[in-house]
């Protein structure tokens, strides 16, 4: 595993790499971005902002979503994939936001949690970059390329994310989400890493073959 000098000269070049890192996702409010995240399970940040396009020119806040039923709402997002789910989670945090919440988000962790839908990788989106807090969400980017590369060595996304925040000082942990988010995306792609155009792979266990 790399020490915390590696780590912090690995996301300086990653920051030279993507000088404007930020959510890919497109929302103007700390609501739209919980449910455009909820949307972007098993889909693609592109599919979900044709469809928040839409969607949110109607339906961009909580009592929006009330008149509506798990089904008008699944037609509107079926494209997302899961849509039955994924409707039913954002009409129930919809309803309980207006009822409990005064239609705004809560801004601790704990109780973004407890609506339906928002598990802790959607919570520290939300703080993160809704917020402006300290929080690294951990989502199957961020999770294959820290471990990959050996900024962490663990075998689980919440464990990665505990090593996450020791190994990166709590000032660069949202930009580092996203750092390792569009270097997943762009370049330690999954199946087929583009190791040999990777600005880090000096550093990088899995390409110099200890991992």
């Amino acid at each position: 595993m790399m020490d915390k000098k590696q780590v912090k000269k690995v996301l300086e070049i990653l920051h030279q790499n993507y000088p404007d890192a930020e959510c890919e996702l497109n929302y103007s409010t700390p609501f739209e971005l919980m449910v455009a995240t909820i949307l972007s399970a098993q889909c693609t940040d592109v599919r979900v902002n044709k469809v928040t396009a839409e969607l949110f020119k109607e339906y961009n806040k909580p009592e929006d979503y009330l008149s509506l039923s798990e089904s008008e709402l699944g037609e509107k997002i079926r494209s997302t994939g899961f849509y039955r789910n994924k409707s039913r989670h954002i009409l129930e945090s919809a309803r309980i936001l207006y009822n409990e919440y005064g239609s705004e988000l809560p801004q601790t962790r704990e109780e973004l949690m407890k609506l339906p839908g928002v598990g802790r990788k959607t919570a520290n989106v939300i703080l993160s970059n809704a917020f402006k807090k300290n929080a690294i969400a951990v989502d199957t980017h961020v999770f294959r390329v820290s471990n990959r590369i050996g900024i962490v060595n663990e075998s689980d996304v919440f464990k990665t994310e505990l090593s996450l925040m020791e190994q990166i000082d709590e000032s660069s942990w949202s930009l580092s989400h996203n750092l390792l988010v569009l270097h997943g995306r762009r370049v330690c792609k999954a199946r087929n890493p583009l190791c040999e155009e990777c600005d880090v792979k000096k550093y990088c266990l899995y390409y110099n073959g200890t991992v």
